[in-house]
């Protein structure tokens, strides 16, 4: 683990036994992976790839395991691994018979901080959240998405300097999700690591430094998102009116014209480009905007699990 590092594993091998049948299900297949300081780190994969079961080795949550997991450089069954540790689970369950406010009162002082510590953080924390109107109602009469923001606000209540979310904006509206992404990216700025688990792509490729795409316990892919969204050779030109003859102004220029109004797209080569634009000018084209197209990170995504699948991963 290196000294930039606050999570690591190495070989990480997890298979769960089936009654009255040899061999088991694989659960993790020989992870790799580090996580450096003041970083968001996306974790991706279908539904059975291994996620869960990673973030709770890490956790300490599950054992029987093989290979090397470290917290901060401890082992997950040390429990000063988890001091620094806030954890936000998918379909979490918290006490519906507490107020928002009690809640956090109640998960500071279980994470062994002073009472006058963690009432000064509640309130700031109840705001940064947006539950401050709502924190004296009950948590069982809270919407999906109110509780996904009191469920952040738990995980962050002890100040920790990592955080597991597991799918955070789940059942959240756009603007929640918005607030909620603008805490985490304020995280990161404070020198917070995240941990982020979604299925929501978009959220990721906004937020996260690197990502790590699983299926069937492996790892296929770990990049940046500029590593993982490739350009794909095709540009994007808006013109500013419809033209009738780009096929002809374009003859001999890259390939595969489409034309949709006033854009079009072309598959071409960096030492093809200049030569259509100067096309484009010489034919009187006002030229709005030339855009390379790379691929987003569902496309990347859907690429990788696709080969894998088909027992060809890239």
């Amino acid at each position: 683990m290196s000294d930039a590092a606050v999570l690591s594993v190495r070989d990480l091998r997890k298979v769960y036994k089936k009654p009255f049948e040899k061999g088991g299900i694989a659960a993790l297949d020989g992870v790799s992976l580090e996580v450096g300081r003041g970083t968001i780190f996306g974790l991706l994969g279908p539904n059975g790839a291994g996620k869960t079961t990673l973030v709770k080795v890490l956790l300490g949550l599950v054992r029987g395991h093989t290979g090397e997991a470290r917290l901060f450089g401890l082992e997950p069954l040390d429990p000063r691994s988890r001091e620094r540790v806030g954890y936000l689970p998918e379909a979490h369950r918290l006490p519906g018979h507490l107020t928002g406010r009690q809640l956090l009162r109640l998960f500071g002082r279980l994470s062994g901080r002073a009472p006058a510590d963690v009432d000064s953080r509640v309130g700031a924390l109840l705001e940064r959240v947006g539950m401050e109107k709502a924190a004296d109602r009950k948590v069982r009469e809270y919407s999906k998405g109110m509780q996904q923001r009191i469920g952040l606000a738990q995980a962050l209540v002890h100040s920790p300097d990592l955080v597991f979310l597991d799918e955070p904006t789940d059942g959240v509206d756009p603007v929640g999700r918005a607030q909620i992404r603008e805490l985490v990216l304020e995280l990161k700025r404070s020198g917070v690591t995240l941990f982020l688990n979604s299925h929501l792509l978009l959220e990721v490729e906004l937020m996260c430094d690197r990502v790590v795409i699983m299926d069937k316990g492996r790892i296929l892919r770990e990049g940046t998102i500029a590593d993982l969204t490739p350009a794909t050779g095709v540009v994007r030109f808006e013109i500013g009116a419809p033209r009738a003859d780009l096929d002809r102004v374009l003859a001999g220029v890259g390939a595969n014209l489409r034309v949709d109004g006033a854009t079009f797209q072309l598959a071409i080569g960096p030492a093809e480009l200049d030569s259509a634009i100067d096309r484009l000018r010489a034919a009187g084209v006002s030229i709005r905007a030339v855009e390379p197209r790379r691929l987003n990170l569902e496309e990347a995504f859907l690429d990788l699990v696709r080969a894998s699948n088909s027992g060809s991963p890239r």
